[in-house]
């Protein structure tokens, strides 16, 4: 791959002369400046990130998440242009500054395809196909199959893509009309759902393959497979750093969630964030801990060290992985590429997240409940709009937005649309429609 046809400021879906800008801002951030008054963006302020939501206790949810890892993987970006330029002096006339602009905007994005209650929206839709009363579904789908693995593999990272290029009815075309850059670094996973089986993880619908393949094709990204098979892409190298910012973020910011939850004690907390640190860095804390007495505070300035640690430790890898990322032959993500002190603490904080803070009772409280309200909310939805003709249907889908294809022949199309409707819903708005289509709220004037 080429940085210079890798790093494009043209729009999906605007591609011709259709406006001039009139400001300073760089076409990236103004893709920045889109998604942020966006509402799949403000929504995400009451999407489940790990705990629940709301609580005495603020916690992160999706919208903090987001911005949290915009601003790494910014830091990231701008440390490896500054690295790339150096090393390729004869770019010196391309985007390459603008790198940290683009996986900004990539990291605001990466998560506005999630369904409500975090990962257990996921895990909810597919099962409501797989092993729940959507098993039907299958044989209305057997015209393509990957319609099928799109829906029994839902994935928010898929559905990201498909929410920023997808042409919603009552949306000029193009949807958000992001550049081919930045779309190209949201997609995490480069390829069809036909590929996720065993993994459940896929970059984009059968519905936006098309879309998919006009922006890697002008990106010059590598095709990994023969024309007339489904796409099957190498990644855009930029979604190494997303990914990288999202990695850092989750499992220090949860952790520190969890401090506040009283899931860990501060000593504990203290342990694991200590371990990334130098012996100097080490030192330099207990120095600072006499002054600062507050456990919140000093476990802050931990997370900002440990932070700062793992963004120059990525850079690092990438740079040093550069070679492999543009001939797409680098495996794994940069967090698994970085020097054996911090690697051991990465995977040692892992391994007890995964026990003591995934698996947490707040955390399947939340999974339980997101499980049976996403999987009543669908049985409803599918059922309606596959049988259309039925009074419960027409009354249950003459609330749903016009934007929505629910009235398409195709019965992929409509199913499609349903999840298009629930997957954006945000907690709150889940909890109470599902409360009132089964009765048990009246709604208020």
């Amino acid at each position: 791959m080429e940085w210079e046809k890798l790093l494009s400021g043209k729009r999906f879906g605007m591609e011709g002369p259709f406006y001039t800008s009139h400001d300073d801002r760089s076409v990236f951030l103004r893709d920045y400046d889109r998604l942020i008054f966006s509402a799949p963006f403000r929504r995400l302020q009451n999407k489940t990130q790990v705990f629940p939501l709301p609580g005495s206790i603020f916690v992160h949810n999706r919208l903090t998440h987001s911005l949290e890892v915009a601003c790494v993987g910014r830091s990231l970006g701008n440390n490896v242009a500054r690295h790339l330029s150096n090393i390729h002096p004869e770019l010196k006339d391309t985007l390459l500054s603008e790198i940290g602009n683009i996986v900004s905007a990539a990291c605001l994005a990466h998560d506005m395809g999630n369904p409500p209650f975090g990962h257990s929206g996921e895990k909810a839709i597919s099962a409501f196909f797989t092993e729940g009363k959507g098993q039907y579904v299958k044989d209305l789908l057997k015209e393509n199959p990957a319609w099928w693995t799109d829906v029994i593999n839902f994935e928010g990272n898929a559905n990201a893509f498909r929410l920023l290029t997808h042409k919603f009815k009552g949306r000029r075309d193009g949807g958000f009309a992001m550049t081919y850059s930045t779309l190209a670094t949201v997609a995490k996973y480069p390829y069809s759902s036909i590929y996720a089986e065993g993994h459940h993880k896929f970059g984009f619908f059968e519905s936006d393959a098309m879309a998919f393949q006009t922006v890697a094709d002008e990106l010059g990204m590598i095709r990994l497979n023969a024309p007339g098979q489904p796409l099957r892409y190498s990644r855009h190298p930029l979604v190494y750093l997303v990914e990288a910012a999202d990695d850092i973020c989750y499992l220090i910011m949860d952790m520190e969630d969890a401090h506040k939850l009283k899931l860990l004690s501060t000593q504990e907390t203290k342990h694991f964030l200590m371990e990334f640190l130098t012996d100097e860095g080490k030192a330099r804390a207990e120095t600072i801990f006499l002054e600062v007495n507050d456990a919140n505070e000093q476990i802050a300035y931990l997370r900002s060290k440990v932070i700062g640690r793992l963004i120059d430790e990525c850079t690092c890898a990438f740079i040093d992985a550069e070679k492999d990322i543009m001939q797409g032959t680098f495996q794994g993500g940069l967090i698994d590429h970085i020097s054996e002190p911090l690697s051991n603490a990465y995977h040692e904080l892992y391994s007890m997240s995964v026990q003591r803070i995934y698996h947490s009772k707040y955390v399947n409280d939340v999974e339980l409940a997101g499980f049976r309200i996403i999987s009543t909310l669908l049985d409803l939805n599918v059922d309606a709009v596959l049988h259309p003709e039925k009074e419960y249907s027409k009354l249950l889908m003459s609330r749903v937005s016009s934007q929505y294809e629910i009235s398409d022949p195709s019965p992929y199309v409509r199913v499609m649309a349903v999840l298009d409707y629930i997957s954006g819903m945000t907690d709150v708005f889940a909890l109470d429609l599902y409360r009132h289509i089964l009765g048990n709220s009246l709604p208020s004037i």
